[in-house]
């Protein structure tokens, strides 16, 4: 090239700087695109979260939140099924803008991630055979084989307590087939997210399980992850979610998966005060 042409050339790469010549990213804090279509990643087999019907449709409190969020914050969202383990890689390479899939909000996790205010609180809980008596991290230290599902904030919990590589500790790629193993007896309990838990004994209820909640575990809150740096998409997410929260939609979609639940923790709440 001439002095002329690169003169040139290098002129024009300037005046475009902006616009992202030369592989300059995008500003973080310039407004999200209005009717912009994000893409969510969340792995399907996490209900009442996000799991998929007959037809292979993706169901759940999620999408009808997402949805309902979409509509207020005038955007739009296509999801995708995937392993979990290959959510948080999709939302770095940029395969995916969003991961919503049960995501407890972590520090760790903020590390290499931006997450929105929360929108659901849960915590760990112990699923076992009924009649099987776990009260604490002790009783759970004593079992032969605890599940969880690799990855997730059980996993996380159970290491904590018993240790990384204890071999008692069995891992498995989603909710179903850890659950599946512990009802074939191949477990004495299964560690996981207390909703999801929930979830399975009500509607299994000839399966002969109970959960049991311990003190050794404290409230977690799911967020939806964004890719870090990502300040607009995050900001425009959370005022959906707000708007969502003040326009009573969210109290509607809690109550269609979770109303039995809050039902029942009313009236144990309502006995305990009338003990007092």
């Amino acid at each position: 090239m001439n002095m002329k042409k690169w003169i040139t050339a290098a002129l024009a790469c300037s005046a475009l700087a902006l616009a992202g010549c030369g592989g300059q990213s995008k500003d973080a804090s310039a407004p999200a695109e209005p009717g912009k279509t994000y893409r969510v990643a969340m792995n399907a087999e996490f209900a009442p979260f996000e799991s998929r019907d007959s037809a292979g449709k993706i169901e759940g409190f999620d999408i009808d939140l997402m949805n309902a969020m979409a509509k207020a914050g005038n955007f739009k969202v296509e999801y995708k099924h995937q392993p979990w383990e290959s959510l948080f890689p999709a939302l770095k390479n940029g395969d995916a803008d969003l991961v919503m899939s049960g995501v407890t909000i972590t520090d760790e996790r903020k590390q290499s991630m931006d997450f929105t205010d929360p929108y659901f609180e849960i915590t760990q809980v112990v699923l076992v055979p009924q009649g099987k008596k776990v009260a604490s991290s002790e009783d759970l230290k004593k079992l032969n084989k605890v599940g969880v599902v690799t990855g997730y904030t059980g996993d996380f919990s159970v290491s904590k307590l018993l240790g990384n590589d204890n071999p008692k500790i069995a891992r498995f790629e989603t909710v179903p087939l850890v659950i599946k193993e512990l009802e074939n007896g191949g477990l004495d309990a299964v560690v996981s997210d207390s909703a999801v838990i929930a979830n399975y004994v009500k509607n299994n209820p000839t399966k002969g399980m109970d959960f049991l909640t311990l003190p050794d575990f404290t409230i977690e809150n799911y967020g939806i992850a964004a890719r870090k740096g990502d300040e607009a998409t995050v900001k425009m997410l959370n005022d959906a979610l707000r708007k969502v929260r003040e326009s009573g939609e969210y109290d509607k979609i809690h109550a269609k998966y979770f109303a039995e639940e809050d039902k029942k923790t009313a009236e144990g709440k309502n006995a305990s005060e009338a003990k007092k």
